[in-house]
């Protein structure tokens, strides 16, 4: 049985409620010109059906908790039902940004760290902070 480090939920639809107002507002705006110009304009409503299944899919992360597991040999990210699974071997180095931290594939930070890092987000209270910039520092290379 693996030895798990640290466990915690991130759900941003419940704890950040501003933006996520801020987001619902944008998404209804986007709807409507989508729907003006992909069904009223050009009579395709597939064009509407296909922009809004990518436009909410980009944002679903938003919307579902996401649950993180550290373990001694990879970190387990869990959306919903999807499980993503990650070696510390994979981590260069490692660094706080504005939702929580970016585990960089690089030994230093990059412009690709958002595409081939991986982020994690704190939970609301940010009780895990302490305990996991600990484990990041034995496991994930050098702090930025």
């Amino acid at each position: 049985m693996e030895n798990e480090l640290l466990k915690w939920t991130s759900h941003p639809l419940l704890d950040e409620t501003g933006r996520t107002i801020f987001l619902i507002v944008i998404m209804i705006i986007v709807s409507i010109i989508l729907y003006q110009t992909t069904i009223i304009s050009w009579q395709a409503p597939i064009y509407f059906y296909l922009g809004m299944l990518f436009f909410i899919g980009s944002l679903i992360t938003w919307f579902i908790p996401t649950t993180y597991i550290l373990y001694d040999d990879k970190v387990d990210i869990w959306y919903w039902k999807i499980k993503m699974s990650r070696p510390w071997t994979d981590f260069g180095c490692w660094y706080v940004d504005k939702k929580g931290v970016m585990l960089s594939t690089f030994k230093r930070p990059r412009r690709l760290d958002g595409f081939r890092g991986q982020s994690l987000r704190f939970s609301k209270s940010k009780a895990e902070q302490e305990r996991l910039f600990e484990i990041l520092a034995d496991k994930a290379g050098e702090r930025y």
